[in-house]
């Protein structure tokens, strides 16, 4: 059995699109719903910010979503109760705070925080780039001044060491790079490290390529494959990785559970590896060339979440496109079975795939929705949200 690593409990993000200020709490099986336009893909881009960070390119992954500037909360600075009910217009007046994107995560030991800004007028010519102002990375749930391990003000990384003392591990930080990119070594910051690398093993799967001319329909090269590219690729390798060193008794199940009586299997001609399907009534084998795309998704998703080396933390946007309402209960095991190995989120709208996944014990389901253009989780009151601090 392997041991699931430490799991993130909280979430927050701050003045990122249409999210004022969130936080939402993270369990083992965590389901992502609601409307069109309720910001579902806010939450998941806030993800992938995340790991941007830990790759140390945030700055440039902000720049691709067209710069700091478009990505910011467009509302007023607060939105107050008589807003909300409607006895006032919304309107906004001068900012009392500079503006700052902030995310941030917490889990079983370690937190992780950044914040973003515009650079001042007329100290550079790239005015419009964002600069990473501020990251902290602590322990518990909470950046409290005793719990942080590492704290980085602009362009100075500060860690703190033996007797709870601080000392300085890198002064000239450039504002486009995070401190998570100054982990080169575990005996400088261990958490950070630790950190880092925790993160950078998160996987994303939100689009696999299945039209006819789509590498994953064609033999491609096989090399052992624990762990299936974002864009299913390798397919062929990463089912012939399972069924040799994997779960291949799950596999075989999940299959079959969706499929009933087919089995999928890899032929390998001169190193070239070739997905096959058999069914029943069928006098061959079908190749991968001959599968609907809705069946070379699903083998996909199996693929991913069987992963011989389970993620840590692993996300779905909106698994069941191109799969058929039948499949999306078998679809559900899945996600649910992965989840005794891997921390799991699905952003999801398919009302089959919702209600299979919210049957499932232990899934936290978060159902988002907008007060005056902002994204909110109505079934999380003060009382339920997770504790969660911005620097003051």
């Amino acid at each position: 059995m392997i041991e699931p690593l430490p799991q993130l409990t909280t979430l927050a993000i701050a003045n990122y699109r249409s999210i004022l200020d969130l936080r939402v709490p993270l369990g083992r099986l965590n389901l992502v719903t609601g409307a069109n336009g309720s910001g579902k893909s806010n939450l998941y881009r806030s993800l992938r910010l995340l790991v941007a960070a830990a790759q140390g390119r945030l700055v440039s992954a902000l720049a691709a979503e067209g710069g700091l500037a478009s990505t910011l909360w467009a509302g007023p600075e607060e939105l107050s109760r008589a807003m909300l009910l409607g006895e006032q217009p919304v309107q906004g007046g001068p900012r009392r705070d500079a503006v700052r994107l902030r995310l941030g995560f917490a889990s079983d030991d370690f937190g992780y925080a950044v914040e973003l800004g515009l650079p001042i007028a007329g100290e550079t010519a790239f005015n419009l780039d964002p600069q990473i102002k501020y990251e902290t990375l602590f322990s518990g749930p909470i950046a409290r001044p005793a719990s942080v391990l590492v704290s980085r003000e602009n362009a100075v990384v500060k860690a703190r060491g033996e007797r709870r003392k601080w000392h300085v591990i890198a002064k000239h930080l450039q504002p486009f790079d995070s401190m998570l990119t100054q982990a080169l070594e575990p005996t400088l910051a261990p958490e950070m490290f630790t950190l880092r690398e925790r993160v950078r093993d998160w996987r994303f799967y939100d689009h696999f390529r299945s039209d006819a001319e789509a590498p994953i329909r064609r033999a491609q090269l096989g090399t052992r494959t624990p762990v299936l590219s974002h864009d299913g690729v390798d397919l062929a390798a990463a089912v012939q990785t399972i069924l040799e060193i994997g779960d291949a008794e799950a596999f075989d199940y999940f299959v079959d559970d969706a499929f009933p009586g087919a089995r999928v299997r890899v032929e390998s001609n001169s190193g070239l590896f070739e997905l096959k399907m058999e069914q029943p009534g069928m006098l061959r084998a079908l190749s991968a060339t001959e599968l609907s795309d809705g069946t070379l998704r699903y083998i996909c998703l199996v693929a991913a979440l069987l992963s011989p080396r389970p993620a840590g933390f692993m996300v779905l946007n909106e698994p069941e496109t191109s799969l058929h309402t039948n499949l999306l209960p078998a679809l559900a095991g899945l996600i649910a079975a992965s989840a005794n190995t891997s921390q799991v989120l699905v952003v999801s709208h398919a009302p089959a795939l919702v209600r299979a996944l919210s049957r499932q014990d232990d899934c936290q389901s978060l159902v988002l929705a907008k007060q005056l253009g902002a994204t909110d989780v109505p079934d999380i009151d003060a009382l339920s949200s997770p504790p969660w601090q911005w620097r003051a």
